[in-house]
């Protein structure tokens, strides 16, 4: 049998390992939380970060590195990105850079500016891009969980390791596909986030369908302007990592980063939305990452900057979006590849 290890039972580590364990995989979560994780033993619920939703008795929960990672045939970490390093530092003497790593983590360090394939080959520079992998897509895990259509993406340099995984994940509700773009892939899923913050200002204020419409556009122009300056792939952006996460973050009701928006929209300070939050917001730390990689690469992130202008130097949100409307006017389409 197949062995999996899950680190990280917030919303969408829980799923996956629902996921794997409903296809009768062997799976082991790792549970930070002790109420968390008393919840899950006993009840076959994750209440805190999943409610709702009554969890297989294929999983295990455990509360310690070793049990997660041994004897595993994967090892699948989805934590939130500024615990990812240190969570990975304590992992790393119970991995194998044999077995594959698979990254369920979307997020850009704010100090490094590292993506998380990166903070890996940082700290596990023994672990080479053939046992790598990261999944991303358009997935909210609650709509996993009641196993409604889903499709997302697994992206890998070894292509063989990505058609491995794809069979392993996949089933008649949950269809993956594969890439070789990891950057790509990982960045679209980390910026996706901070124009769903955006978004929701948009919604809170009221500005209607045509603004929602061009934030998405222009943001997915913008995500990838920058990724291709980290040599992603354009066309990496129009599909379900890119267009199709942007999508479903920037106008779900089950968005986080969307509702950050609503909330700032409201006049809410962001410590207090921070504070009011089971679940972590992506959007809030990676705007100021976007921002500071922008500026280090010398690319143009309109809305993005604008995010992170109303976030971290208390902006005006109405303001900020006359800022972007009233930039020198552009050309489009663009050609990424200049």
């Amino acid at each position: 049998m197949v062995k999996i290890g899950v680190v990280g039972a917030g919303s969408w580590g829980t799923a996956l390992a629902n996921h794997m364990a409903l296809k009768g995989l062997a799976v082991d979560l790792w549970v930070r939380e002790e109420d968390v994780y008393r919840q899950i033993k006993e009840k076959r619920i994750n209440e805190t970060f999943l409610p709702g939703i009554t969890l297989s008795n294929g999983i295990r929960p455990v509360q310690s590195f070793e049990d997660v990672s041994k004897e595993k045939n994967i090892v699948l970490i989805v934590v939130p990105s500024h615990f990812f390093r240190d969570i990975l530092i304590k992992l790393s003497p119970f991995i194998s850079s044999s077995k594959p790593l698979v990254v369920g983590t979307k997020g850009i360090e704010n100090d490094t500016l590292m993506t998380m394939s990166q903070v890996v080959h940082s700290v596990l520079p023994e672990y080479g891009s053939e046992n790598f992998a990261c999944l991303s897509g358009p997935s909210f895990a609650r709509e996993v969980c009641q196993e409604r259509p889903t499709a997302v993406t697994i992206a890998s340099r070894n292509h063989a390791l990505a058609k491995d995984l794809q069979v392993l994940f996949s089933t008649d509700y949950f269809r993956v596909y594969t890439t070789r773009d990891v950057i790509g892939v990982e960045l679209a899923g980390a910026l996706k986030n901070v124009i769903a913050i955006a978004a929701g200002v948009s919604d809170g204020l009221g500005f209607g369908s045509n603004t929602r419409a061009a934030l998405i556009t222009r943001g997915s122009a913008e995500i990838a302007r920058l990724g291709v300056s980290l040599g992603a792939d354009p066309v990496t952006f129009a599909g379900l990592a890119g267009i199709g996460d942007l999508i479903l973050t920037c106008t779900g009701d089950l968005s986080r980063n969307r509702l950050v928006g609503l909330k700032i929209a409201e006049g809410v300070p962001v410590e207090k939305i921070i504070s009011g939050m089971k679940m972590v917001a992506e959007g809030i730390k990676t705007s100021l990452s976007a921002y500071n990689l922008a500026r280090k690469m010398g690319i143009e992130m309109p809305i993005t900057t604008e995010v992170y202008n109303i976030i971290y130097q208390g902006k005006d949100p109405r303001e900020a979006v006359k800022d972007v409307m009233t930039r020198k006017l552009k050309e489009e389409p663009e050609n990424y590849r200049t």
